[in-house]
């Protein structure tokens, strides 16, 4: 695991939208696992201006989102299908069909989960995965006590997603209290992994998730296990890092990170 700290949400937000528009041109077919959040908003606009400004082409590439509420059909505000359609699919040269979430509207809730594996499977598995992280440690909608090799299926939200995240609804109590989600395994799966937190409010969930012991009340604990993972957070999400002086050195010392300085 690499933990690239940067000065502040700006040039962390930058960071993680040069690295997968790197990918992107390296391979012009890339399937991204795709986020949301308040935390992605910068980050797809960014994309977004890339793609306008600087050619970056998507054209080819599929995308394929962690997670959507049970409940909401695409065109409600609320839903993800929404939020990615507003934040980036319409801001950049993606086929809508090459874009993938849960049917929130599914009628066989089993089989949902089991389709939506079948389909990331049939494009290849997903090459470059972007993560947050909930103020519970979750990755997707992977809530404490998610199986680490868990699959994509249903899960009942807790009680601090609720509070997290039904400030976005009106009314809040609105919010559907279940959803679809990746799950641990599936992201795992993924080739490379990119997690971008920011905000001095993720710092002590950050630090139990990269420096803390692998358990499954943190799933995003499971990414340690990952080969391929960059961690990307600024000064005030980093503040509760042990390692961060080594993290620090490690960033302006490794080749690898030559292009990114």
């Amino acid at each position: 695991m690499e933990v690239i700290i940067q000065p502040d949400a700006a040039a962390a937000v930058k960071l993680t939208a040069r690295i997968m528009g790197d990918a992107l041109r390296k391979n012009p077919e890339m399937v991204f696992g795709l986020a949301t959040g308040a935390t992605m908003e910068a980050v797809y606009a960014e994309l977004a201006r890339m793609c306008r400004e600087e050619g970056l082409d998507f054209s080819n590439a599929k995308s394929f989102n962690l997670d959507e509420y049970i409940g909401l059909a695409p065109e409600d505000k609320n839903s993800y299908r929404y939020y990615m359609e507003q934040h980036l699919f319409n801001h950049i040269n993606i086929k809508k069909a090459n874009t993938h979430l849960p049917n929130g509207m599914a009628t066989d809730i089993p089989g949902e989960g089991a389709r939506y594996e079948a389909a990331i499977a049939a494009a290849g598995g997903i090459d470059l995965q972007l993560l947050g992280i909930g103020q519970d440690g979750h990755i997707g909608f992977n809530e404490p006590l998610s199986s680490l090799g868990s699959r994509t299926r249903d899960k009942s939200l807790t009680p601090v997603t609720y509070k997290q995240n039904c400030i976005y609804f009106d009314p809040p109590e609105s919010m559907p209290r279940r959803a679809f989600t990746m799950g641990v395994g599936t992201i795992l799966d993924a080739r490379r992994i990119v997690m971008l937190v920011t905000g001095e409010h993720k710092a002590d969930i950050i630090a139990k998730a990269v420096e803390g012991p692998v358990t499954s009340m943190i799933s995003a604990s499971a990414i340690q296990f990952h080969r391929n993972v960059v961690v990307i957070v600024d000064e005030a999400a980093a503040s509760k890092l042990e390692g961060k002086d080594y993290y620090r050195w490690s960033f302006e010392n490794e080749p690898c990170w030559n292009e990114y300085r």
